[in-house]
C-alpha cells in the first residue's frame, strides 16, 4: 500500500510540472479514485491544481462513484509511474481501467 502511495505521490508530482497539452490535462477539478484491484483498496481524492490529492484510502471498490476512476494492480499502477508499462497497451489489453466522462477522457488522452 505503501509503494501505491509513493507512486501516486510520483505521479502527482510529473503532473505539477508537466507542461504542454499535458498540463492542459491536468487541469481538471475532477473527483478520483484509484482502485488497486489485488489489494482490495481503493484510494481517492481529487484531481485539482493540476495535482493529484489523495484524500482517503478505504478498503474494498470505491464506495462512491468518482468523475474519473482507475482500476489496476498495485504492480501495473508502480510500474506505470515508473515508465515500465505503456498505458495505452495496459489500458487496450485490460490491465488498466479507466472511466470517466467523454469530455474529461478526451482531455485525458493527452496524458497516455
Amino acid at each position: 500500500m505503501a509503494e501505491c502511495r509513493s507512486a501516486l505521490r510520483r505521479l502527482s508530482d510529473n503532473l505539477a510540472t508537466a507542461d504542454g497539452d499535458v498540463r492542459g490535462a491536468a487541469a481538471l477539478d475532477r473527483s478520483l479514485s484509484c482502485h488497486i484491484k489485488d489489494l482490495d483498496i481503493t484510494f481517492t481524492g481529487r484531481l485539482a491544481d493540476g495535482r493529484i490529492q489523495v484524500e482517503d484510502t478505504v478498503e474494498g471498490p470505491p464506495r462512491e462513484k468518482a468523475e474519473i476512476r482507475l482500476a489496476m494492480t498495485g504492480d501495473d499502477l508502480v510500474a506505470l509511474i515508473d515508465g515500465d508499462l505503456n498505458f495505452a497497451k495496459a489500458w487496450a489489453s485490460g490491465r488498466v481501467r479507466l472511466e470517466a466522462g467523454f469530455r474529461d477522457l478526451l482531455k485525458l488522452r493527452s496524458l497516455l
